[in-house]
């Protein structure tokens, strides 16, 4: 007998986004932008999803009780105000001035945007497998829209790349979400652990 596949309903679809998001911002910010410091021309510093989430920012602060949604139900007229405050929060979520400019390597999961014969043009990376294909999308501050130098052929939504280029913040909507990044002229390879 096989178990039925649990239904996620919008509420379950937030909480588990929220808990990403959590994650994110008790991380500590990234060194180099810290430093100021610049790689070494032709490098790229690998970085984590958390080092593109502002340290002090918090989209739970201007809600309505805290933004405890757990407390009420799905019908609720303030769980859908809540709701539609959190995601406007989210699209306007701010993004690391300091990593302007950046020369970065990034791993994530790959949501497709643009794709003809020649191959996958455009896309946006994002930090879970499902965002904005099987829950809502993440904050702007981790969402990035990636052009790649070629289009890319074989990439299908959801597999894990790794991303080298120059970042830039640049808020950009999209009908899978909207992002706060930008990587044009990206190098894009498949995801392979890296050496420890």
């Amino acid at each position: 007998m096989t178990r039925p596949t649990p239904r996620l309903d919008r509420r379950s679809c937030l909480t588990l986004a929220l808990g990403a998001l959590s994650s994110a911002l008790l991380a500590p910010g990234l060194a180099l932008a810290q430093a100021g410091a610049k790689p070494a021309a032709g490098t790229h510093v690998e970085i984590k999803w958390d080092d593109l989430v502002p340290k002090n920012w918090d989209p739970m602060k201007d809600l309505p009780g805290g933004g405890n949604i757990g407390l009420l139900n799905d019908g609720d007229p303030k769980a859908q105000d809540m709701l539609n405050k959190l995601r406007e929060a989210w699209d306007n979520a701010p993004t690391v001035a300091a990593l302007d400019g950046a020369s970065i390597k990034l791993p994530g999961y790959l949501v497709p945007l643009d794709e003809t014969k020649a191959g996958l043009s455009e896309f946006l990376l994002v930090p879970y497998f499902g965002a904005c294909i099987h829950t809502p999308p993440p904050p702007a501050n981790q969402i990035v829209m990636v052009v790649p130098t070629k289009p890319l052929q074989g990439y299908r939504a959801m597999d894990t790349v790794w991303v080298r280029g120059t970042l830039r913040t640049a808020r950009a909507g999209s009908p899978m979400g909207t992002s706060g990044y930008r990587i044009e002229a990206a190098l894009v390879d498949r995801y392979t652990a890296p050496a420890r």
